[in-house]
């Protein structure tokens, strides 16, 4: 069954089922993009900067940073760094909030997701139950295998394609958010990680800085 045929035997409800296919489409793929980008560089440029600070080289590590800005752990670590001589109390703020305010960037688009997971079959459904309505206008009792039989092959025909084109759709889309929803989660317990440690390596640079001030009194 061709393409032309196929939505022509699917009915009315194949076409915000082909929007739903699009749409899905194209967000996926800018969330592929999205991910292989912080996958590929962030954990890397995270250790060089964890580094950098280590041996107290903070210009450099402000200044790697800022070269990656477009990582979430990069605008999170600056937001904290760039600070003027915070206490630890609001470092440890300062990466908390912004950590907050990378997540609807890292769960963008999660609500379309399962918006098109849940109307998908329900379109398809829909698709169903006009398919059986137009076979059943079609059926005449008298008429069994007369020239009406083709009526009641054409909507069973747009209540199995329906049906099936709503499945596809969901199936494709659910595979994908879960797979998005992962790597939200394996994303939120690097911030957690990485977070923690600069978080210690400033607390103790803190405090060696307070005890310097204190002999020298």
């Amino acid at each position: 069954m061709g393409i032309n045929n196929l939505f022509t035997a699917g009915g009315v409800v194949m076409l915000p089922l082909l929007g739903f296919s699009v749409l899905a489409v194209a967000l996926i793929i800018e969330r592929i993009r999205f991910w292989v980008r912080i996958n590929n560089r962030q954990s890397r440029v995270v250790r060089e900067v964890l580094n950098l600070y280590r041996l107290e080289n903070v210009v450099g590590a402000i200044d790697k940073l800022r070269q990656n800005a477009d990582l979430p752990l990069a605008r999170i670590f600056l937001a904290a760094l760039e600070l003027e001589e915070p206490n630890p109390e609001e470092f440890r703020l300062a990466l908390e909030s912004e950590a907050q305010a990378e997540i609807p960037l890292l769960k963008r688009f999660q609500n379309i997701f399962e918006t098109i997971i849940g109307l998908a079959p329900l379109l398809g459904l829909l698709g169903t139950v006009l398919g059986l309505i137009t076979s059943f206008a079609s059926l005449d009792i008298g008429d069994v295998g007369g020239t009406k039989t083709a009526g009641v092959t054409a909507g069973i025909s747009e209540a199995l394609v329906s049906t099936a084109s709503g499945l596809v759709v969901a199936i494709f889309t659910l595979l994908f958010a879960n797979s998005f929803r992962g790597l939200y989660v394996r994303q939120i317990a690097l911030i957690q990680e990485y977070g923690g440690q600069l978080e210690l390596l400033y607390r103790r640079r803190y405090e060696r800085g307070e005890k310097s001030y204190a002999s020298t009194r």
